[in-house]
């Protein structure tokens, strides 16, 4: 019997991820990655690519703590190897401050990042408008490098690349055994998911070598990251909204907005304006279920619907969906058996 045959539907950080721990962990499988668009053409490669996590209402705390760990120590170790460069991944640290003191203080992930503690007065004083903040150390991926690593990586254990638009899993029944969907937004067409809503983001690369430390306001539409390819500066939390093309309107409103935070952004230059459709969903999907296609039983693991942090749970997720994999796999060779 010749090797299983696993394609993996979407090429952003999910997919990528998803790929490259398939093909490292079971070599006895035919892996390809498919993908309408690579990098530097995905939405992750706009992401500001800081690893920040929300609250999930539809996921346990403890996995959601298991996915943030997962993406932060596979991250913090190419970060701390000779590959943070061509990866383009670095430790940042910096500012999360709140107009308002918030209910919960401290938030899952407090004790998965380096550092976190609450600011002190002295350090609030800088930003007059808010009233609490915390400090940490987290994880900026520069995913205009992270993603050509990955697909390097993905390729040396033995994966393949192809790039093409998939009309429907149907088109996929008769050249593999097991799909794994990380189509992201792509995923309320490909998979039927109503759930699935854009959320238009916009942001503008900045040359600006003198910031050295991130601020984000606590509602989640104001901040500054600083990275290895300029300062990374947003942003728009539209929901429902299609709209790729830039909205003068809301760069004004951006640089209003952080301008204020730090006046000295000011002076920087703009090197570029991004918009990007986040793949917005009130939970990410990691689940598995078994399709059936053109007279075939496939197993089906999806991953999608992370929303607005994609390169936080990326790896985190991807090795969750790699245990669903080898359980369909494992389940697959029993029922063989039995015939």
């Amino acid at each position: 019997m010749g090797a299983v045959r696993v394609v993996v539907v979407g090429a952003g950080v999910v997919g990528l991820s998803t790929a490259v721990c398939i093909a490292e962990a079971l070599p006895h499988c035919s892996v390809t990655l498919l993908g309408e668009k690579f990098s530097p053409d995905t939405t992750s490669d706009g992401a500001a690519g800081i690893l920040f996590a929300n609250h999930f209402p539809d996921v346990p705390v403890e996995q959601q703590r298991r996915w943030f760990r997962s993406s932060f120590d596979h991250l913090l170790h190419i970060a701390q190897s000779e590959d943070a460069p061509e990866a383009g991944v670095m430790l940042s640290s910096g500012w999360q401050i709140f107009r308002d003191v918030p209910a919960d203080q401290t938030p899952y992930w407090a004790d998965l990042v380096i550092g976190f503690r609450i600011m002190t007065e002295r350090e609030l004083q800088r930003f007059p408008e808010h009233r609490f903040g915390q400090a940490f150390t987290t994880i900026k991926c520069e995913c205009s490098s992270y993603l050509p690593w990955l697909e390097r990586r993905f390729r040396r254990a033995g994966g393949r690349v192809e790039q093409r638009r998939v009309q429907s899993l149907q088109d996929l029944s008769g050249s593999f055994d097991l799909i794994v969907n990380c189509s992201g937004l792509g995923a309320r067409a490909l998979g039927g998911d109503s759930g699935m809503q854009p959320v238009r983001g916009q942001v503008l690369k900045m040359a600006a070598p003198w910031l050295q430390h991130f601020i984000r306001d606590g509602d989640g539409l104001t901040y500054i990251y600083p990275g290895i390819q300029g300062a990374t500066v947003g942003g728009t939390r539209q929901g429902g909204d299609w709209r790729l093309q830039v909205d003068e309107g809301d760069t004004r409103s951006i640089l209003q907005r952080c301008n204020r935070l730090e006046p000295s952004l000011s002076r920087a230059r703009v090197l570029s304006t991004w918009v990007g459709l986040r793949p917005d969903r009130r939970s990410p999907r990691v689940e598995r279920e078994l399709l059936r296609l053109q007279g075939r039983t496939v197993p089906l693991v999806h991953n999608y619907g992370h929303g607005g942090v994609g390169v936080t749970l990326a790896w985190g997720t991807a090795l969750e969906a790699l245990q669903l994999v080898q359980q369909s796999l494992q389940e697959t060779q029993r029922n063989r058996a039995k015939l």
